[in-house]
């Protein structure tokens, strides 16, 4: 995960670094060359500048953190953009992965991180750049700190904090950068809540072809119409985009107790991935696991029961 975090940063690093030099020749040209020259120094030998200044700077050594490999470092790091700036979503964040010693603790790193990014984006750009989120650079550690929180209220139980986190989200951000979709299909799965399920899968992302999607649409539709040549259909759309999932679900293969950093698109990794987060959705209903593993055995899906188109 933590290389995924590094590739990230390192292109948000360099789009923040293009804007920060356009907002410099933009001062050298209205305000003078030596102005600009002296503002990043100044601030990193006191601290003193503007808030805006104390924030890029604090952002700055965060995207240092997320590419260093000691931990005791990137918490030190952490502690130290928060001095520069105490509204520095991105280093709560990073304290809950890595400094907190329970989920509580870590709950409460990702809430404070959450909060501090909306004060740092303020209620009229919070409001500005709702529907989208994420486009916008100076987002995204408000969304980072809020989708770690969503998944440790999951952890911790809280079921219908996270689901109303994934919602709002979805709200901010349309588009889904993160992936907040994923999440909330499994949550309501898991749940139980079938009906906000189908809603969510009719929705704008209704055409995804996503492992986690497809698989989701077969457990539905099993869900509302039991074997029949519907779920059948739906069950055979998911295998052909990942056909190691079932083994990984019914128990054929032992889902590792840690997870890959990176996985492969159909790959075994992503299935023992998509069953550490779903197992629970497909044991909650009678009979899903059963019918899973005996369709995906088949070659030829033969036919289910009349009805369900």
């Amino acid at each position: 995960m933590k290389e995924k975090k590094a590739a990230r940063a390192e292109m948000e690093k360099l789009m923040a670094e293009l804007a920060q030099t356009l907002w410099e020749q933009n001062a050298q040209t209205s305000a003078g060359p030596k102005k600009a020259e002296n503002k990043m120094s100044k601030a990193k030998t006191t601290f003193q500048g503007s808030a805006e200044e104390a924030a890029r700077l604090a952002q700055e050594v965060m995207y240092d953190a997320w590419e260093t490999n000691s931990k005791s470092r990137r918490i030190k790091m952490a502690k130290r953009a928060l001095s520069i700036d105490p509204d520095c979503a991105d280093a709560w964040s990073l304290l809950a992965d890595d400094a907190a010693k329970s989920l509580d603790q870590a709950i409460d790193y990702y809430e404070k991180g959450m909060n501090a990014g909306r004060r740092s984006l303020g209620e009229k750009k919070f409001k500005q750049y709702e529907g989208g989120f994420w486009g916008f650079l100076d987002t995204r550690p408000y969304m980072r700190a809020r989708a770690g929180l969503m998944m440790c209220l999951w952890l911790a139980g809280n079921g219908d904090a996270a689901i109303g986190h994934a919602k709002d989200m979805l709200k901010l951000d349309p588009n889904d950068h993160q992936g907040i979709r994923y999440r909330l299909i499994s949550y309501l799965a898991a749940l139980g809540r079938y009906d906000e399920l189908g809603t969510v899968m009719k929705g704008s992302f209704k055409n995804d072809g996503a492992t986690e999607w497809l698989y989701a649409r077969a457990l539905l539709s099993f869900v509302k119409k039991g074997d029949t040549d519907a779920s059948r259909r739906e069950l055979q759309r998911a295998l052909q985009v990942n056909k190691y999932v079932p083994a990984h679900l019914t128990g054929g293969k032992a889902v590792p107790q840690r997870l890959p950093d990176t996985i492969t698109w159909g790959g075994e990794d992503e299935a023992s991935c998509y069953a550490s987060e779903n197992i629970d959705a497909w044991k909650k209903v009678p009979g899903a696991l059963d019918w899973l593993k005996t369709q995906s055995k088949r070659k030829n899906t033969p036919k289910g029961k009349s009805g369900g188109k």
